[in-house]
């Protein structure tokens, strides 16, 4: 903890960053589930948002001013990128250019849906990283109608060239659309994953990255996440929860 640039009282900063009321924040702290710098505090303590590290229940959690964090629906025919050699759109040409943000995972040209684009690059890293094995659902249209068989294996497991994919969730939604829901973020994935099983993609959508979902949200429309919802999404890399 610093006494420069303006020290606040800590559970002020965790109600800001969406933790619920100060009472409420009061309790994570006496009940020593929050740290800063790695050390557990008490209440009273007093942190510079600014320089100091805050987690809870060992999850850090991104209090630094100037962070923010936007949600798009990204439409077909834009490249996840911040430049693109080739001179085609991209995804930060439709979000603010000030400060200066970055997409969090992938989503290629022509795959649409929930795309995060932040400069909180720690959040960024546990939400792309599949060792923290944050789920990504996905509405998966394919050529042909899959057989149980092909399910199995979507299910299980497919060999691809970089190796066999972790275990997904797969549901049939209708005869030629499929609800997929992966934690691994490996290039083309379920594109890749469908041929595979011979079911070529015609359309992916994203609509739910862990926790945050906005079936509202029209194509190429963006908006800021709530405090919650930035919250949460950092919660959701926390160890030992779900299928981890």
């Amino acid at each position: 903890m610093t006494d420069g640039g303006g020290p606040e009282r800590l559970q002020k900063v965790l109600a800001r960053v969406g933790f619920g009321s100060r009472r409420a924040c009061e309790e994570l702290i006496a009940d020593g589930r929050v740290t800063v710098n790695g050390v557990p505090v008490e209440l009273g303590a007093r942190v510079d948002a600014a320089v100091d590290a805050v987690a809870v229940d060992g999850v850090p959690i991104g209090v630094a001013p100037g962070l923010v964090h936007y949600l798009l629906n990204k439409p077909a025919g834009i490249v996840t990128t911040a430049h693109d050699p080739q001179g085609r759109p991209t995804v930060v040409e439709l979000v603010p250019d000030d400060p200066r943000v970055f997409p969090v995972g992938r989503l290629d040209a022509d795959s649409e849906g929930l795309l995060i684009l932040t400069n909180d690059g720690d959040l960024a890293h546990r939400l792309t990283h599949p060792s923290f094995g944050v789920d990504k659902e996905y509405l998966v249209t394919v050529e042909g109608t899959p057989s149980r068989g092909a399910l199995r294996r979507l299910r299980q497991g497919v060999e691809l060239e970089d190796g066999i994919t972790a275990p997904a969730k797969v549901a049939t939604l209708a005869p030629h659309l499929l609800g997929i829901t992966i934690h691994e973020g490996r290039n083309r994935q379920i594109r890749r994953m469908c041929d595979a099983v011979g079911h070529p993609v015609t359309r992916l959508v994203r609509h739910r990255i862990g926790p945050v979902s906005d079936t509202r949200l029209p194509p190429g429309a963006w908006r800021s996440l709530t405090p919650v919802e930035v919250r949460d999404l950092a919660l959701a890399t926390a160890p030992g929860e779900d299928d981890r």
